[in-house]
């Protein structure tokens, strides 16, 4: 049995999709894009090119539906599959997109660098309970034009795991893509084995800008699987009640699963999102607040039941260093996300509203993803039925620590977390120098920084990226790319 949690009864789940359905078709949403209006309006859309508003019918949200992949795989530079998002699998991946850098001594916060950001993934080659890697943070020390592009490539070249990202210009995908196909070879290759999956935002309440509905359509035409992010927030632009607050979630996400499957018919998605709560006393958006968690909860149980593999930004904390809150966060909104099933849970390593990362806290956000993990197994018998000889040899030994039941299921049984967790007694604690967490994490991340090994890219690959990378830093006025770690 694996052990689940539930939010909404099927008859809070039909309403409010029949709610935000009735959205769609009567309020429709906004899209500055022409060419995508044109794709609705062209699918029989009700659009009004003079308000750049589309209105979408319930025909062809069940067209969407129909078409939308209930399922699909990433794999690594290799071509080796690493995820299969489908039925309640989960994976973690980091936090995406910080513009700070929490450093080593747990205090100081700065703007993170190429170094920075070739620690981090060497560190994320090392972290096994993370499937995948994200752009974690963005380099201070390359044109703001090129950050996107740059953090992929850098990825790329320094972890084999597959990348959650995202494009914030329309020529920025093409870059991204040409850095992908630098290690797959083909388009076909690519769609067949893609090793990225591309944010794409619709922007609260019921609006597209024209570039995150281009990078949706450009993803669905590229076989890239794009995951939809819709981010209402709870009492400020969105209703103030959770409720309210999933029929807007419902009604934007719904959107680009249409302008997606429109644009190609079983582009593979995944019904995301990083809504929150609106904290009026400081004019906050705390993604560390149970009623956040219980609205990534609660728009997985309708992804899920629309058919859709599900995504949330989930297991991270607003905490400003590595403390208290911070754990407590994390882990309870990991905890909540892998037994509501959410396939894809972003946001390990995570501080300060989305806008810190952490090498520290990702160590120890790793060894929380690794105990949700084993609690979602559940409890499973193996071997244990009849259980009189075993109860015979524990009378008869008085222990059971070198018994064939014990060999032959501990690693299975009982998970034994790295040295970031402290399991010892307090003598042995004082003997070893009685570290805090932070100093623990912080000798875990050296340690793995430095047992790196370059990813197994294909012949050729690295010549290829750093091709396309240096063409596109020149062609926005960079002579050269920052000097690279090796």
């Amino acid at each position: 049995m694996r052990p689940t949690l539930k939010l909404l009864d099927d008859t809070l789940k039909e309403r409010i999709v029949a709610e935000a359905r009735h959205l769609l078709s009567a309020l429709g949403v906004e899209v500055h894009n022409r060419e995508v209006l044109g794709l609705l309006s062209d699918h029989g859309a009700e659009v009004d090119m003079g308000r750049n508003r589309a209105r979408i019918g319930g025909r062809l949200v069940d067209r969407a539906l129909a078409t939308a992949p209930r399922s699909f795989r990433l794999h690594d530079v290799a071509g080796r599959e690493t995820h299969h998002f489908a039925g309640d699998r989960v994976y973690f991946t980091p936090g995406s997109a910080a513009i700070n850098l929490l450093d080593g001594d747990g205090v100081t916060v700065r703007k993170p660098v190429t170094a920075d950001y070739v620690a981090y993934a060497k560190l994320v080659t090392g972290l096994p309970h993370l499937a995948s890697q994200s752009t974690a943070m963005i380099p201070s020390d390359v044109a703001e034009l090129i950050s996107d592009s740059y953090r992929l490539y850098l990825s790329l070249l320094y972890c084999p795991k597959p990348v959650v990202t995202g494009a914030f210009t329309v020529e920025g995908f093409e870059v991204m893509r040409d850095l992908q196909l630098a290690v797959r070879g083909t388009d076909v290759a690519l769609r067949e084995k893609p090793l990225a999956i591309f944010s794409c935002c619709p922007t609260s309440p019921l609006k597209w800008s024209e570039v995150t509905s281009k990078n949706l359509v450009d993803c669905a035409r590229a076989g890239i699987p794009a995951e939809l992010i819709s981010m209402p927030l709870a009492g400020f632009i969105a209703p103030v009640t959770l409720v309210g607050s999933l029929i807007q979630h419902t009604a934007e996400t719904l959107s680009g699963v249409v302008i997606s499957q429109l644009a190609c018919p079983g582009a593979p998605l995944l019904y995301g999102g990083s809504p929150a709560v609106f904290d009026i006393r400081y004019e906050t958006t705390p993604m560390g607040a149970i009623e956040t968690m219980m609205l990534d909860c609660a728009y997985c149980e309708i992804g899920r039941s629309l058919g859709l593999p599900t995504q949330a930004y989930i297991a991270l904390s607003d905490a400003k260093v590595l403390d208290a809150q911070a754990g407590l966060e994390t882990a309870m909104g990991a905890t909540l996300a892998a037994l509501a099933g959410v396939n894809s849970v972003s946001g390990p390593g995570m501080l300060d509203f989305e806008s810190c990362q952490s090498l520290e806290k990702l160590v120890v956000d790793h060894e929380i993803c690794a105990s949700v993990q084993r609690l979602v197994e559940g409890v499973v018998p193996r071997e244990d039925f009849p259980a009189l000889p075993l109860f015979e040899e524990l009378l008869a030994e008085q222990h059971l620590l070198i018994a064939t039941h014990t060999r032959r299921h501990l690693r299975a049984e009982i998970g034994f977390p790295g040295p970031v967790i402290d399991r010892a007694n307090r003598a042995r604690w004082l003997e070893e120098g009685s570290l805090t967490l932070g100093q623990r994490a912080q000798r875990e991340v050296e340690r793995l920084v430095a047992a790196w090994e370059p990813p197994p890219l294909p012949a050729g690959a690295t010549a290829d990226l750093e091709r396309v990378m240096t063409s596109e830093a020149r062609r926005r006025g960079m002579d050269r790319l920052p000097k690279r770690p090796r």
